[in-house]
């Protein structure tokens, strides 16, 4: 590695990368797909259930056949098992991993507590109790079990991508992404919000369970993106992601988040320059969760 480099061709480059991103067929995962395909990457493996949404992706973003997909659900500890051993056989190491498969079940609680808007007690209750269980169980497994597993499958690969004939840059340890979110800081008595409150503490945990074997651990906390998963939560706009789109108070950047502030963020994070990164979180929002109850 050249510490004293400059230059952002040398810092932000993934050229030559493996990585691998669950969800990366569609919402943030495609934006991070097309991201590394673009940008040179050797491999990129995405995961995903459905395979019309893989192969969409690979036919709008793959370069030279860059992109791979395999059809496999990170819930299910078999099918993780089945997928790190396909990659092992066919190249034998990963250097990132992207844990991105995100559940959003319909919430039912005003994200600012129905109490701070005058519901009674009692209709703040039939709120609560109005929530679904097995929403909360999915979410919990689909937003926090998963990433751990998910990690868990793939350490001996990123084991082997630290291995110096199989880093795509050399002194760049591999890592593993986990696509949060800000909801995780909002005190919000939502699945959604508490899932990514825990999955927030379980990338710092294994940030230090991890670092005896050289494998960095860090978050995204993204806010507000156009994907599917967001749908809902704000105004339709005709271009959501260009400046005016919204008023200030809605979010102080006035759009929601674009490509671009994805492609930003991986290419720092995968790259030399963010080389030095392990148990960080990102916030990136356009500074909406500053006009929200926090515990960041």
């Amino acid at each position: 590695m050249d510490h004293t480099t400059t230059d952002p061709t040398k810092l932000f480059s993934v050229k030559g990368i493996v990585a691998v991103i669950t969800g990366g067929g569609t919402g943030l995962g495609l934006m991070l797909t097309k991201t590394l395909a673009s940008n040179s990457a050797s491999k990129i493996y995405i995961i995903g259930r459905r395979p019309e949404k893989l192969h969409a992706a690979v036919t709008a973003t793959s370069i030279n056949g860059n992109v791979i997909p395999i059809v496999g659900d990170v819930t299910s500890k078999a099918s993780l098992t089945a997928i790190a051993s396909q990659i092992k056989s066919e190249t034998g190491y990963i250097n990132l991993l992207i844990s991105n498969s995100g559940y959003y079940p319909t919430p039912r609680l005003n994200p600012k507590g129905l109490a701070s808007s005058g519901a009674s007690l009692e209709e703040f209750a039939d709120a609560a109790m109005a929530q679904d269980p097995e929403a909360w169980e999915r979410g919990f497994a689909t937003n926090t079990t998963a990433v751990a597993f998910t990690t868990f499958a793939f350490l001996k690969l990123l084991g082997e991508g630290n291995k110096p004939q199989n880093q795509f840059s050399p002194g760049v340890k591999s890592q593993v992404l986990v696509t949060t979110s800000i909801a995780g800081y909002i005190r919000n008595t939502e699945c959604y919000a508490l899932t990514k409150a825990a999955t927030t503490h379980l990338i710092k945990s294994l940030a230090l369970n991890l670092a005896p074997y050289e494998i960095r651990m860090n978050g995204l906390a993204p806010g507000l993106f156009p994907t599917d998963l967001a749908e809902g939560l704000f105004d339709k706009s005709e271009d959501p992601s260009v400046e005016g789109a919204f008023p200030k108070s809605f979010v102080p950047a006035e759009r929601l988040g674009a490509t671009s502030d994805m492609a930003g963020f991986v290419l720092y994070a995968a790259g030399q320059a963010g080389a030095y990164l392990n148990g960080n979180i990102m916030v990136l929002d356009g500074g909406r969760m500053s006009l929200m109850p926090t515990s960041y």
